[in-house]
């Protein structure tokens, strides 16, 4: 992954300056207009309910936290709009790359549903497994 050179911050008082398209990953079959909202167990701890919802500018990224999302459905990739203000995720901004460059934000307000689409670029079934494993292990930190 290239590193994010041109970061800037993402903060309650400057998310406006982010442009769109989101997109939110899930397994859950949502109709345009639903609201997305924090307060569920996260995907990756149990224990954990959720003071966010996440989301990207990455169709991809959200392709992958799709198949990692707890859940009987298929993948599904959604355009989403934020109801209310966001900010980087501090969960990827600045951990293994400096800045945010999986264009990953969190909000504590709904996101709304306008589509969904069907097509993104998948990541390697091994890597996927592997993050899957490394997930079970219960090893990572959420910073919720």
């Amino acid at each position: 992954m290239a590193q994010d050179t041109e970061w800037t911050p993402v903060s309650h008082d400057t998310c406006d300056q982010v442009a769109g398209p989101f997109y939110h990953g899930t397994r859950a079959d949502l109709a345009e207009g639903e609201l997305l909202s924090a307060g569920f167990r996260s995907n990756y701890r149990d224990s954990v309910v959720m003071n966010h919802i996440y989301f990207t500018t990455i169709a991809k990224g959200a392709g992958l936290a799709a198949e990692m999302a707890k859940g009987e459905g298929r993948p599904r990739v959604y355009v989403v709009e934020p109801t209310g203000p966001f900010e980087d995720d501090p969960n990827v901004t600045n951990k293994k790359f400096p800045g945010n460059p999986t264009r990953s934000y969190r909000s504590a307000q709904p996101l709304r549903v306008v589509g969904e689409t069907t097509e993104w670029e998948l990541y390697d079934a091994e890597f996927v497994r592997q993050l899957k494993a490394f997930v079970a292990s219960g090893s990572g930190e959420i910073i919720n």
